[in-house]
């Protein structure tokens, strides 16, 4: 008999460990330690939240450089950069011009992004300055299933010390996926057109962005992202495909280098002991 008792100590005693070590493996996947900085999972929604605000941003930029490019060149342009479900509808004032995009209940972009809901655009009618401020603000708007409010400014300038367009945005955004968890992203990035401006072709513009911003992740918790190489955004693949990010918390800090300018979904996470993983960004199909 007490053979047996002790074996049924031994029995409960493996199950209560078992049972500890699977809650504990549960539980980091969800919260982190004071010196670990962010999961590989954690990365990828960091990543479609910081997409998602680019994504709104280059829409309102879009319109905006259409409009810039039609009156200053005084030519019929076109860019195919909005699809024909979008209904675009424009009011003006002595001073200024509203548009409003609305996406309907559902209208695929030219890069497979489903977008619904609207958006409002607000800038002054003078194409000719040298800056102009982009107001943008969000109603109902779902991108990819994925329900987000916010709004942005954004400063655009018709010609950097480079000679090219470029929009810096100050955006604060927050996205609520279909599960319920939320993220949020706040800060300012700078987006320049190297290429393709001006040409209404989508597909062969590209651009580099930096910045400073702040990740909220669906734990709550905050990330600083900082842009330390120019990422390079080519319109024609769906990742970003070369630049590097600093990534902190807590004073701690991990670097993700996207590559050399391949067009896929590879990162390279450096720690701060040197230690590299290669890790796979965004779940979105774009």
């Amino acid at each position: 008999m007490k053979k047996n008792l002790k074996s049924m100590s031994l029995v409960l005693g493996v199950l209560l460990l078992t049972a500890a070590s699977c809650s504990k493996d549960e539980s980091t996947n969800e919260e982190l330690s004071s010196t670990e900085v962010i999961s590989a999972t954690e990365l990828k929604f960091s990543d479609e939240t910081e997409m998602i605000s680019e994504e709104i941003t280059a829409i309102a930029e879009d319109v905006y450089a259409a409009d810039e490019i039609s009156t200053t060149s005084k030519m019929n342009y076109h860019s195919d950069y909005l699809p024909e479900c979008v209904l675009v509808t424009i009011e003006l004032t002595d001073t200024t011009k509203d548009v409003t995009l609305n996406f309907g209940e559902g209208c695929e972009m030219p890069n497979g992004n489903a977008l619904s809901g609207n958006v409002y655009l607000s800038y002054a009618l003078d194409m000719e300055a040298a800056s102009n401020t982009i107001s943008l603000n969000l109603e109902n708007f779902v991108f990819n299933g994925v329900a987000v409010e916010g709004s942005a400014s954004i400063v655009r300038v018709r010609s950097n010390e480079n000679g090219n367009p470029q929009g810096t945005a100050n955006a604060n955004f927050t996205s609520t996926w279909p599960d319920g968890n939320t993220t949020s992203y706040t800060g300012i990035r700078t987006r320049e057109w190297i290429e393709g401006f001006g040409t209404g072709f989508w597909g062969d513009n590209v651009f580099l962005i930096t910045g400073k911003r702040t990740y909220v992740s669906r734990a709550g918790n905050e990330f600083v992202k900082e842009v330390i190489t120019p990422l390079r955004r080519e319109m024609s693949c769906r990742f970003i495909v070369s630049g590097v990010l600093e990534i902190s918390r807590f004073g701690n800090t991990v670097i993700l280098d996207f590559g050399d300018g391949s067009c896929d979904a590879k990162g390279i996470l450096t720690y701060e002991d040197g230690t590299e993983q290669e890790i796979f960004l965004r779940r979105f199909k774009n």
